[in-house]
């Protein structure tokens, strides 16, 4: 009889759960509920989403062991009970870009080069709007009474685990290296916290210390059970998830168009850019995932699709019968603000717009252009940091597109592997799942099914006009 495991992917949108075979890695069932929408959110939504997804998962009456992957960064504030202090702040709330600023400043004395650079040193990552760490500055500045009754802080799929686990303690919280790298308080290479850091965002050395930070677990260690006997894997951050579900070995490198936009890099040697642009975060293996993430990703193509009338695929008829530079049409997507670059007040920008450009082919067009140019910058920023790339794996739901596919490597500047759609995240949860029942020195080895290769003609001129384009809208923020 096959043993069953369950992964959990709680993005920023939804919750899915996939239940799959723990030797072969064969989907048997699956489920999925949405999330609200917003930047900030009361935990216990993520609670409802999970129990929603797992009754149209089948349950987990079968299933002997489930790892929760989940959404980077969320600050998940709790109260000496156990209590939710306020709704947790989520990645993509920007409202704590002042905060970074001034975190860096004050770690450099006054000098906000010098302090990136000691950021990036101590944990390999310098903190943008993004950071948990940002966002317990900006609690503590501007909602001190919430901040006093702060006893513990979690990240998203700490949050879940925990919940799963039955537990009310603090002292039950865990997490794993992937998820904790990305709070700016957690040094990747070693797994350790850096509470002096925790104390400049708190303003307060005594409480930096006494606060309840959940325990880092090896990569496949037990997080614990649940009442009903289920086993708990560690959990990761998604986009280690979307890493172990893909399966990819040091020097692979995959791109995820979700929510954000993602290129990360399996590397045996962690990473420290003190630009910002690349993170230093850690794996799901006990390896290390340099990373560029953007905020604007597939809602590029949502917002285009809404402009034009018209739904995704045929979005991608409209752009590929446009000309590779849509005629002229340059779009810079900086919709929500944007990440990589660093710039969370900027806006998005059409140029070039004359009578002859104007069309909706060429909307589209740029539309799919603007992103990838996008991705094709942060992938720049990963090669900076002596990372080849040589071949992309890619992924999420704007890879769906036919126009994106066949763009992306013309932009890239690389072959471009596109597997079968899948909801890698959960995969790569489920998988870990496996591995902690296993109790193997490496993850199980599961067929991730048939990839179709992407190449054509670089078009560096595309590239070019978009360079100019985003130039300018940096210049006017």
């Amino acid at each position: 009889m096959s043993v069953l495991v369950a992964g959990v992917d709680s993005s920023t949108q939804s919750c899915k759960v996939v239940v799959r075979d723990a030797e072969t890695g064969r989907l048997v069932r699956h489920g999925e509920a949405p999330h609200p929408p917003g930047t900030e959110i009361d935990p216990e939504h993520w609670w409802t989403a999970l129990q929603t997804a797992i009754g149209r998962a089948g349950g987990l009456h079968d299933v002997a062991a489930l790892s929760v992957a989940g959404q980077q960064h969320g600050m998940v504030c709790l109260d000496a009970s156990g209590r939710v202090v306020r709704p947790a702040l989520l990645w993509n709330d920007t409202r704590s870009a002042r905060a970074a600023e001034d975190l860096l400043a004050e770690l450099g004395d006054g000098d906000r080069d010098a302090g990136a650079r000691r950021w990036a040193d101590a944990v390999g990552s310098v903190p943008v709007a993004s950071f948990t760490v940002t966002k317990l500055r900006w609690l503590a500045d501007h909602e001190p009474d919430a901040a006093a009754r702060v006893a513990a802080v979690a990240l998203p799929h700490d949050w879940l685990t925990w919940r799963l686990a039955g537990a009310t303690g603090l002292d039950a919280l865990v997490t794993d290296r992937s998820d904790a790298s990305g709070t700016g308080y957690l040094q990747a290479s070693t797994g350790e916290y850096r509470r002096d850091l925790l104390a400049l965002a708190l303003r307060d050395e005594a409480r930096a210390e006494s606060l309840r930070l959940p325990r880092v677990l090896a990569p496949a260690e037990r997080a614990g059970t649940s009442p009903s006997g289920l086993v708990l894997g560690p959990g990761c951050g998604d986009n280690a998830g979307a890493a172990l579900g893909l399966g990819l070995r040091t020097g692979q490198v995959f791109l995820s168009l979700g929510t954000s936009g993602v290129v990360a890099a399996v590397a045996d040697r962690p990473t420290a850019d003190p630009s910002g642009l690349v993170a230093g975060f850690a794996d799901a293996t006990g390896r290390h995932l340099p990373l560029a993430c953007t905020l604007n990703a597939a809602r590029v193509l949502d917002a285009a699709a809404r402009l034009l009338g018209v739904g995704p695929d045929e979005l991608s008829a409209l752009a590929m019968r446009a000309e590779p530079g849509a005629g002229g049409l340059v779009h810079v997507p900086y919709l929500e603000g944007e990440r990589t670059p660093n710039l969370p007040g900027a806006t998005g920008s059409l140029h070039g717009m004359t009578l002859a450009s104007l069309t909706r082919e060429n909307l589209a067009r740029a539309a799919v252009e603007g992103l990838l140019c996008l991705m094709a910058e942060a992938t720049r920023t990963v090669r900076d940091q002596g990372i080849a790339v040589e071949r992309i794996t890619l992924v999420g739901g704007a890879a769906r597109s036919e126009a994106v596919r066949r763009v992306a490597p013309a932009l890239l500047g690389v072959p471009v592997e596109v597997p079968t759609p899948g909801e890698y995240v959960a995969d790569g949860a489920a998988r870990q799942a496996a591995w902690v029942l296993s109790g193997a020195s490496e993850p199980p080895a599961w067929d991730i099914g048939e990839s179709r290769t992407y190449t054509a003609p670089p078009t560096p001129e595309v590239l070019a006009a978009y360079r100019k384009a985003a130039r300018h809208a940096a210049a006017s923020v």
